[in-house]
């Protein structure tokens, strides 16, 4: 399960998310001078780790082509409900 792939997704997706997260923390403080600086690293660090851990459960972009459900693999998106594929089709 764990391949180039895989790593190159799970890092890209915790480094994205350790950037919100520090975003977040420092958007936080009224002024830049009041930061805490050590806070916004150890969120960081800490939100980095848990997304790493959250991509074992498994992550969509690094899933082969048969691993697909046929619906995945045509494009299909589940979100979309009956109405909005009606519309589309008018």
């Amino acid at each position: 399960m764990i391949n180039k792939i895989w790593m190159k997704a799970a890092g890209t997706r915790a480094v994205k998310t350790m950037a919100q997260t520090a975003i977040a923390t420092i958007g936080s403080a009224a002024v830049l001078s009041s930061v805490d600086w050590r806070m916004v690293i150890s969120a960081a660090v800490l939100a980095g780790i848990l997304s790493l851990l959250t991509s074992v459960a498994g992550l969509p972009e690094a899933t082969g082509p048969s691993e697909l459900t046929a619906e995945e693999a045509e494009g299909g998106d589940e979100d979309v409900t009956e109405e909005e594929t009606e519309e589309e089709a008018k």
